[in-house]
Order: C-alpha cells, then structure tokens, then sequence
C-alpha cells in the first residue's frame, strides 16, 4: 500500500471546533385563569434550524445558572410554573459532541457526565409544575431534558425524536436509562434506547413518541406553544388531570423486556459494542434505584464509554455524515453543472420506477419513463402514481402536491420524449451488450450535452460509452435499493467523462439529497466490491466446512445483518452477477460459491425463509448443499481474523488502485450504503482497532486518534 496521504484531513475532520452555545433565554408568560406565571425558557443558538440546539459546557452552565435564578423565584412566589421549548423546529439534539477528542481522561468525562445530571436534575427539583414543550426535533439530551420536566406537550409536527446514544456506542447519560423506564415501562424504553439505535438508528415521530407515552399531549404544530401554555395552565390549577399508564415493578415483565434488548443487542454487535449492554444494564437497575443511583450508574458508564474506541469511531462516522458527505473529495467546480429541467429513465421496472419517483419528488421536473412495451410501461407508471397516493393518504404530503407530482411522470416505449431531457438514467438488465444498444438508441435522440447516467452496479462505464459519438457525456450514478432510503449515490466518472457531466451528476446527487462520492471506473466500484470480497471470503469458509452459525457470528456486528440475510435481501442472482464480474476481473481473490450457484439453479430467494418473520434454513437449500470433500471448520477467532483481513488487502488495493480518494471515503460509503455500523467508523477504523490493518497492509489506514482514544 502507497503512503496515505490523506491522514492529515482525516486527523483535520476530528479537530474540535469551538462550542456553539445554546442559550437558555427566560421569559415571563402570563397564564390564563388564576395560574399565574410561567417563566418559559427557549433554548436557542441563534442559527436557524440547520445548526440544531446542543449542549456544551458552556450551554450547560449557562442552564444550570437560569435554572438555580428560578428556583429562588420559585420560592419567593414570583412564578408558578416553568416551560421549556426550543427555537423553531428544533427543540435539542442532545450533547455537543465535537468537544470529545479534547476529553484525554476519565475524569474529564466523569464531569461532562455529572454537570448534565446536575444541571437537568435542578429542574426536576424545582417548586413549581414543570413542563418541556416539545416543538421540534429532539434527540439524547434534548429528549433527556424533557424528561427532566414534570409534564411534556408535543407537536405532531416533530420529524425526529430518539435516544441514538447506542449507535454511537454510547449510553444515554443525563438520565434518560432511569427516567424513560419509569415514565414509559421497560419495553417501551427499550424500543428508543436499544431497538431503534439498533435498527438503523431509527427515529420516533410526534404521534409515535405520544403513543409510547413519552408525552402527555400531541397537539398540532400551527398553534403549538400557545396551546401548550393554555393545558400547563389548567394542570397548574388543578382543572386538568394528567393520567399516564402506570408502570410495572414486577420483575419477570422487566426481564422479559430486557432478555429481548440483550438478545437484539448481540445479533447485532456479538457484543463488541459495550454502550448497548451498559444501557441494558442502566435499564435494568432502573426498577428499584433511587434517582441518585441511578443517575450516579450512569456517569460511571458515560466516563468509561467516553474514554472507549467505540464511541471515537462512532463519532468519526458521525463527522463523516455530517460534514464530509457535504463536501464529496474529488467534485469539480459546482458552477460547470448543467441545469437538470428534464429527465429521461429508461426502464420501468421496479428499480427504474424509484428512480422515477425521486427524480419527481426531489426536483420536481418532467420525468419520461420508456420500456419496450405498453404494459411495462404502464406497470412502472402505476407504481410511482401509487406511491405518491399513499404519501396522500398518510398525509406526508397535500392534494395539491401529490397532483403535480402524479402529472410529473409519465411513460412510452418510445425514446422521442427524451429529445428535450437534461439527463436520461438507464436502469436496464445488468449485460453491457444491453446497455450499449440503449445508449445507441437514446443518442440518436438526445441533445449532445444531455447528460447520460447508468445506473450499473458493476459495470464500466468506459467500456459502456466507448461507442458513442459523445462518450465525454456518459457517467456512472450507482444508487442502492431501496433508492428512497439507501443515502448513497457513488459516482463514477468513465476515461472520457468531461468536467462539466461530472458536475452535473454531483449536483444533480445533492438535489436528490444523497451522500455522493467519487469513485474510479473500476469493477463493482466502492460497495459492492468490497460486499464482494466480504460476501465471497464468507461463503468460501461455508463451502470449505464451516457451519453457517459458527461463521455468522464471527461476523456480526460488522454488517448490519448476517451475511445470508444480506444475500436474501439483495437476492442470489444478483449476488452470484456480482461474484462473477469480481471474479473476472480481478481473479480468485474473489470465490464464485457453487452452493451460491445452486440457489440461482433452484430459483430460491435466499438461503433462509421466513417463518413467522424470522429467519429459517430453507431445507431444499440444506439438502442440496455441496459438502466439501475434506471439511476445514474454522472457530469464530479464526473466521472473524481471516475474514476481516482479506477486506483490510482489499481496502489497500483500492487506495492504491485510486478506487476511493481516502479511507473516509470508503467508510463514508459503507455507512451510507451497506449500512455498516457507526461504532465500527465503517470498517477502516475496526481494521486499525483489531491490529488487522499493520497486520495485512503495514501500517493503519487513519492516524492514531482520527478515530480512536488518543495514546
């Protein structure tokens, strides 16, 4: 492997930046009726909702002195009530973290933990009825906070609200492992401590978070603050009665819950995550501790996890979503960017009928669907039309909305729609003999500058465009099923591609709010080469005896799912096209599995089916399993080391072969579009963790401390 010349941006990424402070700005608020006072507190920043409230040191102190001003007011009779809320759509998004590399000890971080408990606890202990009105986004802290009230109104309108803490490989620390779990119950809890961290770090909506009982009201968000302020008031005279469930002591329900969570948790990280088990055990000591137990638990585990290569990880992944997925390496000049007013998709399956529909939602011009008959025409037409009725119907989007969109796309087996398009995608069968008579047929129709896209997952796109007339206008836009949610968008310029469709595509990538990256025409790009090497070296240890239990988890928590859970979701035609093109291309690093042909043979969707919604062995897969001659069973040490190891050689290749412009970026497209764990950083820093990266390439693939403990 080459010197890595990009360690100092990736050391620049985690420099600490100076604490944006949020404010806690007080202001008096006459009740109505006779309840008097409430001093509302807004927490606010000073940016608009693009820079969120979080809490710093400073922030923290600054809280802590407001509040301790309002408790003597509250004595002295001058108010009755406190209210919090945050600026517009935001209310708090928890701790800021970009303080942590600056945090070199355990008690360092034992203080962070203790100055939040103190200042969030001061509200709990006031006088007077307190109450958080929840009016945006709310996640760690911000929710931490809120659970420090008495009471809590929240407004429909909330996109967000979660405990991610765990996904980060951290606990949530101000409270919230004691306070949740006696407000909501333990399994309730632990679906937003635990089982949506887990999950891809899954958020709670307004109506999802009242539902669970994390609020006492939901209220809509047009007349959100001043409806709010009306019920405190009636809960301050008595003439509202707040009911909530009330929560179960017994034991057996509370380990019910918390066997269910442990279990999640190991599927998911085979324990190598120790935030998700410390929370598990804050929940569970939950039950019968004081607050100041509980709370004292959960600094004690806050200083320890801060001082892990987990949580460092987890925010070099954090930064790299945040900040570097904002500024892609290798991008030309914004300004060559063509405008995009129309676009063609050639196809109407269903791959080709998401991109329909996000090319419509996101901007909002013309899109031409063709396919080589009527039918499939109109089968991609209706699925787009029909996704945009439901998000009528769920009320994500209004009549007016959902008619311009539905009038947006429209179909044809013919290409002469595209004469006037700005960029045509095709998302035709994987075979370049295919694509190349596509691009022959859109040419012919097309305006020289029309940008040209494929979406091939595999195939080069040099090759593709090399008999065009203009080739310097044909690029690669790989996006991932499914395209509404998969973030990533990896783009890949062929030898050809000239500055300006490069830009266009960048551009094009940032309307359709995706995470874009630069990737050299090679075969299978970022992510499925390195899916194939990882999907391939495991199946190898399978068909070289070793059983599928044993090797799963070895692997687990590396991948957010088993690796033949993976393979029925992508699906095995598709996987075993994968190996092939990886096997032809850069030889026997890459194993064609004969037990993978055979599910292909058998037309089977996987290696497991789904019984009662979980994961069986499908017993003709099992039966017609080729078993090797001379069984090799390798331990799970030796599957995790082996496996582990052949993706640090391939990482080091790809930055030889200029693949990626950095190791960032290969873990930035991991994360993003293979769903690779955040506390891992992707893969490149679990590789320097585990000794594997000097061990394969001779050196680590980040400097010590980019994503990791500082020695």
């Amino acid at each position: 492997m080459t010197e890595n010349t990009t360690a100092p941006e990736a050391r620049e990424s985690r420099e600490p930046r100076g604490e944006v402070v949020t404010h806690a700005r007080v202001q008096d608020v006459t009740m109505a009726g006779d309840a008097g006072t409430m001093a509302l507190i807004t927490l606010d920043n000073g940016f608009d909702h693009t820079k969120p409230n979080t809490f710093g040191p400073e922030g923290i102190a600054e809280l802590q002195g407001v509040v301790d001003t309002l408790r003597t007011r509250a004595e002295a009779g001058e108010i009755q009530a406190v209210g919090i809320t945050g600026k517009p759509f935001i209310f708090a998004v928890g701790a800021d973290l970009t303080g942590v590399p600056t945090v070199s000890s355990r008690e360092q971080a034992l203080e962070i933990a203790r100055a939040g408990h103190r200042a969030f606890g001061a509200i709990s202990d006031l006088t007077v009825p307190t109450f958080a009105f929840v009016n945006g986004a709310a996640m760690g802290g911000g929710v931490e906070i809120a659970l420090s009230a008495d009471y809590r109104t929240i407004s429909g309108g909330v996109p967000a609200l979660a405990l991610p803490e765990t996904f980060l490989g951290l606990v949530p620390g101000w409270g919230g492992c004691y306070l949740l779990p006696n407000l909501v119950g333990p399994a309730n809890a632990l679906k937003v401590i635990i089982e949506n961290p887990m999950n891809m770090n899954k958020m709670l909506s307004g109506p999802a978070a009242f539902k669970l009982g994390i609020a006492d009201l939901l209220l809509e968000p047009a007349d959100f603050l001043e409806e709010s302020i009306a019920w405190a008031a009636k809960v301050v005279t008595g003439e509202t009665k707040v009911e909530r469930r009330e929560v179960s002591r017994d034991e057996t329900e509370w380990a019910t819950a918390l066997k269910a969570a442990k279990g999640l948790v190991l599927a998911k990280t085979a324990g190598r995550s120790p935030g998700p088990l410390r929370a598990i055990e804050l929940v569970e000591a939950a039950r019968t501790a004081t607050r100041d137990e509980a709370f004292a638990a959960e600094d004690e585990a806050l200083a320890d996890l801060l001082m892990a290569d987990e949580l460092r990880a987890g925010l070099y992944s954090f930064d790299l979503v945040q900040r570097r997925a904002k500024r892609p390496a290798g991008a030309p000049d914004k300004a060559l960017a063509r405008k995009v007013t129309k676009v063609g998709v050639v196809g109407a399956g269903l791959m080709a009928s998401q991109l329909a529909l996000l090319f419509a939602r996101n901007l909002r011009v013309p899109v031409v669907m063709t396919d080589l008959d009527e039918e499939r025409v109109a089968r991609g037409v209706d699925f787009v039309h029909a996704e945009i009725a439901k998000s009528l119907e769920a009320g994500k989007i209004g009549r007016d909305r959902a008619n311009h969109l539905t009038g947006l796309v429209t179909g044809s087996t013919s290409k002469d729609g595209f004469a006037d398009a700005d960029l045509v995608i095709e998302a035709v069968f994987e075979e370049m003999s295919v694509k190349k008579q596509v691009w022959a047929e859109v040419e012919a129709v097309v305006s020289p500058e029309c940008v040209l896209a494929s979406n091939t997952s595999s195939l080069s796109i040099t090759e593709m465009a090399a008999d065009l007339k203009n080739p310097e206008r044909v690029v690669g836009l790989h996006f991932f099923n499914p395209v509404a949610v998969m973030p990533l968008l990896e783009i890949i310029p062929g030898e050809n591609t000239d500055d300006a469709t490069l830009a266009t595509a960048f551009a094009t990538g940032k309307g359709l709010k995706k995470t874009t990256i630069l990737v050299k025409d090679s075969a299978s790009f970022i992510v499925n080469r390195l899916l194939g090497r990882f999907m391939g070296e495991f199946s190898k240890i399978v068909d070289e005896g070793t059983p599928v239990p044993v090797a799963e988890k070895a692997v687990a928590g590396l991948a957010p799912m088993p690796p033949f859970v993976l393979l029925g979701l992508v699906g095995p035609a598709i996987a075993l096209h994968n190996s092939e093109t990886l096997h032809r291309a850069f030889g026997d690093r890459f194993h064609i599995s004969p037990n993978l042909q055979k599910m292909v043979e058998l037309k089977k969707p996987g290696y497991y089916q789904l019984v009662d919604g979980k994961p069986v062995v499908d017993p003709e897969i099992e039966a017609a399993f080729i078993a090797p001659e001379n069984p090799v069973e390798l331990d799970v040490a030796q599957v995790r080391e082996r496996v582990l190891s052949v993706l640090a050689e391939e990482v080091g290749l790809m930055l030889k072969e200029g693949v990626a412009q950095a190791p960032m970026d290969i873990d930035l497209a991991l994360i993003t579009g293979a769903g690779f764990q955040f506390w891992n950083g992707g893969l490149t820093p679990l590789l320097d963790r585990e000794g594997i990266s000097e061990k394969v390439v001779g050196q680590r693939f980040l400097p010590a401390g980019a994503a990791s403990v500082p020695a």
